[in-house]
């Protein structure tokens, strides 16, 4: 793998070679280390994660995936916690000064593969992208999570249905489903309307204007999306009908204008 990556392969070639060669991904060769991965095959991710780790050149690495605790709900501080891992940034990892076991790969190699991510990294725009909705758009198609992408100097967000580039394509799957977030921003404030329509009116947002009438303040499109993730409520966007839908936990839905 990391042979190929010098010699300009991409992250997806490489997976997609070890997929059609029927090498075990990781999950797979040791499922009792994996047991909440499928071991169907291998992903971009894996192969991203294993050209990023420094343990192949037999350094012991700590700290990749440090446990926390956090709320369940914010709302509600009664629930208590729960213990989460996510992947730390590399300045914040632990590697040993000695070798701790037999190298797979020379550092030299695993240096120049970590230049070649870097060079590609050098016009900065990943650290200008910001995707607003990540985490909260389900494809009407197939009812996965959509993945965010850039589009013309914009974010965006598709769903390829379940088929990646790491994957040999299927001519009978649907057609990728994709909409444009500034498509999607202007219809929050309503969506948001919609969903607390029926809350009592003292807990309503409101202001007093000059002529002494109460109208319901305006509400950002952020704030509505920091409503959405509190109350971990998701938009499912239908591309056919070109709506989006809330979906509320007790299964209530709201239908909005189109989206695109």
């Amino acid at each position: 793998m990391f042979a190929q990556r010098r010699a300009g392969h991409s992250l997806a070639r490489i997976t997609r070679a070890l997929n059609d060669a029927g090498i075990p991904c990781p999950s797979a060769a040791d499922p009792g280390r994996n047991p909440h991965r499928s071991g169907q095959a291998w992903t971009l991710f894996t192969v991203r994660a294993i050209l990023a780790n420094p343990r192949y050149t037999s350094r012991q690495v700590w700290n990749r995936q440090p446990a926390s605790r956090e709320l369940i709900d914010p709302a509600n501080t009664g629930l208590g916690h729960r213990q989460v891992q996510r992947w730390a940034l590399p300045d914040g990892w632990v590697i040993s000064a000695r070798p701790a076991h037999p190298a797979l790969v020379s550092e030299q190699d695993f240096i120049a593969v970590q230049g070649i991510r870097a060079e590609r990294d050098t016009t900065g725009t990943a650290t200008a992208r910001r995707y607003l909705l990540a985490g909260l758009l389900r494809c009407g198609t197939c009812g996965r999570r959509m993945e965010s992408c850039w589009a013309g100097n914009r974010p965006a967000y598709r769903c390829r249905h379940g088929y990646t580039s790491a994957a040999t394509p299927d001519p009978a799957r649907p057609k990728n489903t994709y909409v444009r977030e500034d498509r999607i921003l202007p219809h929050l404030p309503a969506l948001r309307a919609r969903l607390t329509a029926a809350a009592p009116l003292a807990a309503r947002r409101r202001r007093r204007t000059r002529a002494g009438i109460e109208v319901a303040r305006p509400v950002s499109a952020e704030k509505v999306i920091g409503y959405l993730r509190a109350r971990e409520i998701t938009l499912t966007y239908d591309p056919q009908a070109a709506t989006l839908r809330a979906d509320t936990p007790d299964a209530v839905t709201t239908v909005i204008g189109r989206a695109s």
